[in-house]
């Protein structure tokens, strides 16, 4: 997954990528002329996986429902 395009594999890579960048935030790991850089990828990841998270939802309220008729 490249660290400037949008995100294009799995949830779980987006969230583990997600994950390193809080731990790195969390730890004072990231200097202040990242920071700015980290918090926009990061808001990228956020949306990649509440779109992924919705899709899925979509998914599974379609099968259940498929299942009740």
């Amino acid at each position: 997954m490249s660290k400037n395009a949008n995100p294009t594999g799995t949830y779980e890579e987006a969230f583990s990528e997600l994950q390193n960048i809080v731990n790195e935030m969390e730890n004072g790991e990231i200097s202040v002329d990242e920071l700015s850089e980290k918090v926009k990828r990061a808001a990228v990841l956020i949306q990649f996986c509440k779109q992924k998270l919705s899709a899925t939802e979509e998914d599974v309220n379609t099968i259940l429902k498929e299942l009740e008729a």
